[in-house]
């Protein structure tokens, strides 16, 4: 009996993903460990490996395809002594993707889609829409022309129904397509798989498909503020010593090599909070139905802005690693982010979340809290302003740091103990690193 590859969950929340590209064919011979396919989750782009070996007998979901359905099937391997007619005695519906002209509801508890018509042959030019000049490309192909400011109108997509992937930004890269001029919006080039609407009396706009990502951002912050009571506490820091002691830090540093480091104002931030959560452990929790989490471990998340939203990258015990070694993970990290290429359990699980948009010069805001950790706090902009020292007036450069807390889970003491130790450590940051 031919075996199922099924659409794999590649982390705790995700329902769908998409199938941007395979790497074997059919009649190909697979061996455990071999690459199959890639795979777009709401976070990033993975490889899937195969479990089993044998040979691909029937791929049922092609390249470029969206919103493939968790264990729907996507292709069948025919084991040893098997031939094709095998393949006809298996009853599989391959789930359809939504289609980009309509608007599509994210339902985690959704049933896979009906068996989608048969897909016509690739068109010799990119397919758009009747009522629209929106071209259709898989959601990794739009991030990749993006970057590379190419117009996805001069690229001839080779995916179900002219659909443009992956392969086809590479060939167009390759081959020189021209990249569009430094000309105002147009509805071609004003945002990739986009339509620009002009109706009477109504103001042009533009109309950008969800991407997963967005989708599932939206359903959990959503969560986040209609669950948890939000509650919020304030501070000022002081951070002209914590200055001092970056730049003196960052003097001793050698110029190259693999103990080189780079501190940053942030991973000041994030050592604080994890010591200031070892000194307050009750705010280092969550909420379930059954009971309040309280972790062992400061696993602080910080989150990194990429191209479709945002993703939380992990430093998993913060509160037992040093600067310059939370400066190079952080880096990494953060680096790998932005490329798409963390493995899920580096941006998932942790217990504590830390925003900062103190580099985009915001002087304070109230993050959302991120279920089901317990609390996040919000960075802002560090500024010359004055304040009163030993009863004169002075200049200091101050922070300001707002902890969102649900109050579920944290109450208002241990919050304000949280927030007490926090600011110690930042004011005098030569206590972080006894």
């Amino acid at each position: 009996m031919p075996i199922e590859i099924l659409m794999p969950a590649l982390s705790p929340t995700m329902t769908e993903g998409n199938l941007v590209k395979w790497h074997v064919k059919e009649g190909d011979r697979v061996n455990a460990g071999d690459i199959l396919a890639e795979i777009e989750t709401d976070k990033a782009t993975m490889e899937i490996e195969a479990v089993e070996e044998g040979v691909v007998g029937r791929i049922l979901v092609a390249d470029g395809t969206e919103g493939v359905a968790v264990n729907a099937p996507i292709a069948l391997l025919l084991e040893e002594g098997e031939d094709a007619a095998a393949l006809d005695a298996v009853s599989t519906a391959p789930p359809s993707a939504p289609a980009e002209s309509e608007p599509v509801e994210s339902a985690p508890d959704a049933a896979p889609q009906a068996a989608p018509e048969p897909a016509a042959a690739p068109l010799a030019k990119t397919e758009k829409t009747e009522k629209t000049d929106r071209v259709f490309a898989s959601p990794l192909a739009r991030r990749m022309a993006k970057q590379a400011g190419l117009a996805l109108d001069a690229v001839t997509g080779s995916g179900p129904h002219g659909r443009i992937v992956k392969q086809d930004i590479e060939a167009a890269l390759a081959g020189g397509v021209p990249k569009p001029p430094a000309t105002p919006l147009s509805p071609s080039a004003a945002a990739p798989a986009a339509a620009m609407v002009e109706a009477a009396g109504m103001p042009a706009y533009v109309e950008v498909p969800h991407t997963t990502m967005r989708k599932v951002i939206a359903r959990r912050l959503s969560e986040s503020k209609r669950d948890a009571p939000h509650f919020y506490l304030t501070v000022e820091c002081n951070i002209d010593a914590l200055l001092a002691t970056r730049k003196e830090l960052n003097e001793r540093s050698p110029a190259e090599g693999p103990e080189a480091y780079r501190i940053s104002v942030n991973d000041f931030i994030i050592r604080a909070a994890a010591l200031a959560l070892r000194k307050a452990p009750a705010a280092n929790a969550s909420w379930t139905d059954g009971a309040i989490r309280l972790y062992q471990a400061a696993d602080i998340s910080v989150a990194v802005a990429i191209p479709d939203g945002l993703i939380t990258p992990i430093i998993r015990g913060a509160d037992g690693k040093g600067l310059a070694e939370i400066s190079r993970e952080m880096k990494d990290l953060a680096g790998r982010a932005r490329a798409g290429k963390l493995m899920p359990e580096e941006y998932q699980g942790g217990t504590f979340s830390i925003s900062n948009l103190g580099m985009f010069g915001i002087k304070e805001f109230a993050a959302v809290i991120n279920p089901p950790q317990g609390a996040i706090l919000a960075v802002g902009a560090g500024e010359a302003r004055p304040i009163v020292k030993a009863g004169a007036l002075a200049i200091a450069t101050m922070m300001n740091c707002t902890l969102s807390i649900d109050h579920r889970v944290v109450d208002g003491s241990a919050g304000a103990e949280f927030m007490t130790a926090f600011k110690g450590l930042i004011e005098d940051p030569l206590t972080m690193l006894l």
